[in-house]
């Protein structure tokens, strides 16, 4: 064989190893970037979901405190009346 086809293939080769070593390491922080992007997002969603909860807690007890209001108003309304 001729040597300029020797350092051809060599040549050929050692680009293809770099090129996979490039894409290994580049996948890699591909994976990691993917993975702190999801967590962070999970992260927020709880905290979401959290609030979601507490506001509809609160509005599941408003209208049982304005029916109290009512009725404390009405109370109010009739003590005045009597005096």
């Amino acid at each position: 064989m001729n040597t300029d086809i020797i350092v051809a293939i060599i040549t050929g080769g050692m680009a293809l190893i770099g090129v996979m070593i490039s894409n290994l390491a580049a996948s890699r922080r591909t994976d990691e970037a993917i993975k702190t992007s999801q967590a962070v997002t999970e992260a927020k969603l709880e905290d979401l979901t959290r609030e979601v909860r507490e506001h509809n807690h609160f509005a599941q007890r408003m209208p049982v405190v304005e029916e109290q209001i009512k009725v404390i108003n009405h109370r109010l309304k009739d003590l005045e009346q009597e005096e």
